[in-house]
């Protein structure tokens, strides 16, 4: 049986995890901004957004800890809670930035729609990056850096050189 321990990846790089972030987390928004045109063509554009965030949310959770910062297995329930958290403030921030376009223009076409909401969930999505690193994934690289910690040799002082070589 494998160990919590034994599964957990190095935590990757900055630059590395943000690649990441924006290959899993843009490819699932991309997806998600299609799904939120075509189910707002049924119901109302508020109510979409809303489906299609939650269960893209919970997919790009289970990306982010695989895959994206190294957490080695599936999200926790807290991390789930957590992420919620930050797309609930990207989704506000895309319904904001919609209903100011819908305020601009009379009837915006379906190009200038995505324009606007790829947009918004851009500028989103560099502080969810941000907030899933620091907060919601952390834990994972403070427990490595504990463990490497923990497994260094403890400090022994070195002998006094004076009684090394008694004085002749």
């Amino acid at each position: 049986m494998e160990t919590a321990h034994s599964r957990q990846q190095a935590a990757p790089s900055a630059v590395t995890a943000f690649a990441r972030f924006v290959f899993c987390g843009g490819g699932v928004g991309l997806v998600s901004s299609f799904a939120v045109v075509g189910l707002g063509s049924w119901i109302p554009w508020v109510l979409a957004n809303a489906l299609v965030t939650v269960a893209s949310t919970l997919l790009a959770t289970e990306l982010h800890a695989r895959f994206t910062f190294g957490a080695g297995g599936r999200a926790t329930r807290r991390q789930h809670v957590q992420s919620a958290g930050s797309a609930a403030a990207a989704y506000a921030v895309t319904c904001g930035a919609m209903l100011v376009l819908q305020q601009l223009v009379a009837a915006p076409g379906a190009v200038l729609e995505q324009v606007v909401y790829l947009s918004a969930s851009a500028l989103a999505g560099i502080a969810r990056f941000a907030v899933l690193r620091l907060v919601v994934f952390a834990q994972h690289r403070s427990q490595s850096a504990t463990t490497v910690r923990t497994a260094r040799p403890a400090h022994t002082p070195v002998a006094d050189p004076a009684k090394l070589c008694p004085a002749a």
